[in-house]
């Protein structure tokens, strides 16, 4: 139907007649010709319609925008003085000689143009128009490259390509299971997978030894700009492998896709253990581009006459740290409290700050509500963080874990504010994670409960809190590409992880008791990482969601606008599934009454 795409038009193609099928860009009528900008997935080029052949140019006068035509013509190059050298087809333009309507449209419901003035709700409902735009193909092409890209690599490092079930049953992952009721199986249900940890382990057990797969996945929790309830995994894993080997052979993967899709070179990866970062930067994936840096200065607060800030420096799980920002006297009073605003989004009471304008004028040099407090320490305090004239220091001062999201979030949020940016790509791999953690009442998997200790299990039975994990997380610019671990492939160590964490024996072999039984058949050393491919992709391309880079995604509320899903079933289908609703429902003249089937 068709020879060329438009955005492949050049001058090399003078004088060669050839055929586009795309979509009206944009239509004008310039002294009785017509121009019409076709545009298709590859681009758009300029078509010129004239009266002399007055059929196609009357079919040209009424076409409109979004219009689905196919067209015929010889290209030329642009007079003198209309070429538009910032445009791939810019120095050509074709002559038509023959339009044909192979579709009209309706007038769409905002211009791909304009969609910036264009509320997200009405783009993703009209997602087929919004996707016509081309920055949204740019990145589903991107994506598209990234995942070949991928496959390549792994395919060339001995990786198979193996799906595992997408219907699977219930396992505690730490999120919410999506759920789907069985009609064979009355009062039964399948999940779907919040990921193929435990399929991709059995494929070890079973000697596969290399696997991997761009695997769907999916997860009932509450959404971020970074998250969806369906998304993709880059899944691998690998048997007969220490940590160095996943690590090796996922950081070339990752080195390789960012010189083949942007031509860019990463920089050495860091390494760092979990404490660390948590301690310096107060994130487990700290932005590395950031010059900020978190000190502790508990013990200078210990004794100080302020209870915010002793208070949380002689508390067991409390912490108080200071946030220098070389500079940021000059922040305005305005511009201080939305900051103490944002870090309340994390749980913190409030932000103290010190701006240091004079040093050498001691208390007198200094402005803030809380110097009068600090008298006998303050210039232990601005030594150990090496304030200097112009800077100001932020604290944080309250149980550890708050002290750490809001002052590592208002770190985040200063870098990206004052443009404190020290590099474009600063890679990182965080290790040595604690084994589990204690949300008050037990123990929890600070990663998944089939990661291994890097103990033995009578070191993991005497102090389970001090164990480290043999996991490790791959962080760019302050996003956490992928998580992986070395596995457990002992039975005895698996049961006792289990145990650990609060699931009895009955409990294990209900829901994990296929692995376990494999684990008794000689299963391997074995290891793997998973990245977020949306994640990955949206980074790639500079985008602000991954919303932007899913073709269909699903809104904060976790609905599909543009099918209306979730949607109801009819009252037949629910009755087969065994399944009564409990929910209560608006019926006709506004009596509530229980839906029941």
């Amino acid at each position: 139907m068709r020879s060329h795409y438009c955005g492949q038009l050049n001058e090399t193609m003078v004088d060669q007649t050839i055929t586009l099928c795309g979509w009206v860009h944009r239509r004008r009528d310039h002294g009785g010709v017509i121009f019409l900008d076709m545009r298709d997935r590859e681009g758009v080029a300029q078509v010129v319609v004239d009266p002399d052949t007055a059929e196609a140019f009357a079919t040209a006068d009424r076409a409109r925008s979004e219009y689905v035509l196919r067209i015929q013509g010889r290209v030329r190059l642009r007079p003198e003085g209309t070429q538009n050298p910032g445009m791939p087809t810019g120095l050509i333009e074709v002559l038509a000689k023959d339009v044909e309507v192979l579709n009209s449209a309706a007038t769409p419901p905002f211009q791909l143009d304009e969609h910036g003035k264009v509320g997200e709700e009405i783009r993703l409902k009209h997602r087929y128009i919004d996707l016509r735009r081309p920055e949204m193909i740019d990145k589903l092409r991107l994506r598209s490259r990234i995942s070949h890209s991928v496959r390549g690599y792994l395919e060339a490092e001995g990786f198979l390509d193996i799906e595992t079930p997408i219907l699977t049953r219930a396992t505690p992952e730490g999120a919410r299971d999506y759920l789907v009721p069985s009609r064979t199986h009355a009062g039964s249900f399948f999940a779907l997978p919040q990921s193929p940890q435990l399929f991709k382990q059995i494929l070890m057990v079973s000697g596969f030894d290399r696997y991997y797969q761009i695997a769907k996945c999916f997860r009932d929790e509450d959404l971020r700009a970074d998250r969806q309830p369906e998304f993709t995994q880059i899944d691998i894993e690998a048997s007969f492998v220490e940590e160095q080997d996943i690590m090796s052979i996922t950081e070339g993967m990752i080195r390789q896709l960012f010189s083949d899709v942007l031509n860019v070179d990463l920089p050495e990866f860091g390494r760092m253990p979990y404490s660390e970062a948590m301690n310096r930067f107060g994130s487990d994936k700290p932005d590395m581009r950031i010059p900020l840096e978190l000190t502790d200065v508990d013990d200078l607060m210990k004794g100080v006459d302020f209870k915010v800030f002793s208070g949380p420096a002689n508390a067991e799980d409390g912490r108080v740290a200071a946030l220098k920002v070389k500079g940021g006297a000059s922040l305005s009073r305005k511009e201080i409290d939305e900051y103490t605003k944002f870090v309340g989004i994390y749980g913190a009471r409030g932000l103290a700050w010190i701006k240091v304008n004079d040093r050498s004028a001691g208390l007198e040099g200094l402005q803030s509500p809380i110097v009068k407090f600090m008298e006998g320490v303050i210039e232990e305090l601005l030594d150990r963080v090496g304030a200097e004239d112009g800077d100001i220091i932020f604290f944080g001062a309250d149980k550890a874990n708050i002290v750490n999201e809001a002052i590592g979030a208002l770190r985040v949020k200063l870098g990206e504010d004052l443009n404190l940016y020290t590099a474009e790509w600063a890679p990182l791999w965080v290790v040595d994670f604690p084994m589990f953690e204690h949300d008050g009442t037990r123990l929890q998997a600070l990663h998944h409960p089939f990661t291994a200790p890097s103990c033995d299990l009578e070191t993991l039975k005497a102090n389970p809190e001090a164990a480290l994990s043999r996991a490790y997380d791959m962080v760019l610019n302050g996003t956490e590409l992928g998580g992986g671990s070395i596995r457990i492939h002992d039975q005895a160590m698996q049961q006792s992880v289990l145990e650990l964490l609060g699931i009895g024996e009955e409990e294990a072999n209900e829901k994990f008791g296929f692995l376990l039984d494999a684990l008794q058949y000689g299963a391997p050393p074995h290891g793997g990482l998973a990245f977020g491919l949306d994640r990955l992709v949206m980074l790639m391309s500079g985008a602000r969601t991954i919303r932007e880079v899913i073709a269909f995604p699903k809104t904060q509320s976790a609905a599909c606008l543009m099918t209306d899903a979730p949607g109801d079933v009819r009252p037949e289908q629910l009755k087969e599934l065994n399944i009564r609703l409990r929910q209560k429902v608006k019926a006709e003249g506004d009596k509530e009454e229980t839906a029941g089937h």
